[in-house]
């Protein structure tokens, strides 16, 4: 819909004729008063008519009746070529100031590739800026689109806080509600995830109970997993709100797929699995659709391209200080979006998103949703907390603008080392001490781990003076964050759950100047690359 094959648009050959030559739509259809030369679209376009040649490669003069018939003939299937081609590119222009980005025509040095598209994606991993900034340059005008101009860099305000996700508190319980990205759907701010506790740390009973005052306090959002417990989570969850009957439309199911079972074809991103994975976890969580399911990280197993289709995207990344461009080209799998607008057309899903994707990898699956109009993802999990920070507060905003992803984050209490149990040692009903977890355990007794806990120390002195917990100000801090709209939150008692709800109210006593007292103690507040060279 947006975007064509670069060589039908922009391929060598077909220039753009003489320069400083324009031919609009309404020259095309002859909507204007005056007439165009009769040689325009040709000097356009650079296509002349050619005349037929006999035997010696003399030049025949065709009859007047033959010439007319032909010039019309050829004059109309220029007219309608152009036309095409000019809003073809006149609709990838317009999507690509949408979403912020830029386009350059270089094609001369790609002749060997089989599919050529233009496309700069202001986008990388490692240099997304932060949308904060007053000295933000100017970008390079769009060239050959007929703009003499340059155009700010972003010309969309920044809404401060959450308001921009339509913020609002539920009308029987505290809980406040975002919208998940740019998407429309409601959720929670804070989610319940199930992943260690149900099915395998906590009985049924105290699972139960634990989902039902998340559930009557405002949590509408659980989250599992194929693979948590070995499928059991999802089982138990299932279980408890078939038994509760709840109204299926007033919660949020998420689950994710990726790691499904021993064999070769039940883990990964393949489409078989995909389909086959998700269909399993609906039949063990009793339920019809989920909500949202997330490509539980990438897979490199998944062929990158194939022979009969085969993108490459050409990612200009733009360094600004630097007035240079390195081009990078960029193999896209379009098997994971194909399988996930699938599952979605099919009824099984209602949104997809990624979980433990790179940036640039989200971009990608973007741009491949837009250029075969497929379903672009919604959201992004990722892992956030104190310790945790650079992906979420410096690329991810950059995503959430410029193309929507909302953003899920995980352990807000970095599996417990943020409330300070771990302090004077491992207790043996904590989660390090839990078989499968010995990672965990040599992390909190390294070294890393120890310079961890003598921060998380002053930081609970901080939190005894607002008059909450460690866990409280933790979670109340994730939650503050720019384009995150849900936090997940697992626990193994109600009391753990109330305490942990209770970071609503702490949210609103997160001033500027204590954020820039937590920043301080934590010491690695992300910047840009910009920011670090000054």
């Amino acid at each position: 819909m947006f975007v064509g094959r670069a060589g039908t648009a922009m391929t060598p050959g077909l220039g753009a004729g003489p320069k400083g030559a324009k031919l609009t739509v309404n020259d095309l259809y002859g909507f204007n008063s005056r007439k165009p030369k009769p040689l325009g679209v040709a000097e356009v376009f650079g296509r002349y008519t050619s005349r037929p040649r006999d035997a010696q490669g003399q030049g025949q003069a065709p009859s007047q009746a033959q010439g007319q018939q032909g010039c019309r003939d050829d004059l109309s299937s220029q007219i309608l070529e152009a036309a095409r081609r000019l809003m073809e590119k006149r609709r990838l222009e317009l999507y690509l100031r949408e979403c912020d980005l830029s386009v350059k025509d270089s094609t001369a040095h790609l002749t060997n590739m089989p599919y050529r598209m233009q496309v700069s994606i202001v986008c990388t991993e490692h240099n997304l800026k932060s949308r904060s900034g007053d000295d933000r340059p100017n970008r390079a005008t769009i060239v050959g689109a007929g703009y003499s101009k340059p155009r700010p860099y972003c010309t969309r305000p920044c809404t401060q806080g959450h308001a921009h996700m339509n913020e609002a508190t539920g009308r029987n319980t505290s809980m406040k509600y975002r919208n998940l990205g740019k998407c429309g759907l409601r959720v929670s701010c804070m989610g319940l995830g199930t992943w260690v506790t149900f099915g395998s740390q906590v009985s049924d009973e105290v699972a139960e109970s634990v989902l039902t005052v998340a559930y009557e306090n405002g949590v509408n959002l659980f989250d599992t997993a194929e693979i948590y417990a070995s499928g059991r989570a999802e089982t138990v969850l299932g279980s408890i709100i078939k038994k509760k009957g709840w109204r299926r439309s007033s919660f949020v199911i998420t689950t994710k797929i990726y790691w499904g079972g021993q064999a070769e074809t039940e883990r990964g991103l393949s489409r078989k699995h995909i389909i086959e994975g998700l269909r399993g976890s609906l039949s063990r969580l009793q339920m019809d659709y989920v909500d949202i399911v997330f490509a539980n990280r990438t897979d490199i197993n998944t062929p990158m391209e194939g022979q009969s289709e085969r993108m490459v995207f050409l990612i200009e990344t733009l360094f600004t200080e630097l007035s240079c461009f390195m081009c990078v080209c960029v193999c896209v799998c379009v098997e994971v979006v194909r399988a996930m607008t699938f599952v979605i057309n099919q009824g099984l899903a209602m949104y997809w998103g990624t979980s433990r994707w790179s940036a640039m990898e989200i971009m990608e699956a973007y741009s491949v949703a837009r250029q075969f109009n497929l379903v672009p993802p919604v959201c992004e999990q990722a892992e956030y907390h104190y310790f945790q920070r650079d992906k979420v507060e410096v690329q991810l905003p950059e995503l959430y603008h410029k193309i929507g992803v909302g953003v899920m984050t995980w352990s807000p209490l970095a599996c417990g080392l943020i409330t300070g149990k771990y302090c004077d040692g491992v207790p043996d009903t904590s989660r390090a001490a839990l078989k499968g977890y010995e990672w965990l355990k040599e992390k909190v007794q390294s070294d890393e781990g120890r310079r961890q806990m003598m921060k998380i120390k002053e930081i609970t002195t901080l939190a005894e003076r607002l008059g909450c917990t460690a866990a409280q100000l933790a979670i109340a801090w994730c939650m503050r964050s720019e384009g995150v709209s849900c936090v997940l939150i697992g626990v193994s008692s109600t009391e753990q759950l109330l305490e942990n709800l209770e970071a609503i109210k702490v949210l609103s006593l997160l001033t500027p100047e204590l954020v820039v007292q937590l920043d301080s103690v934590l010491g690695n507040m992300p910047h840009s690359k910009k920011e670090t060279r000054h």
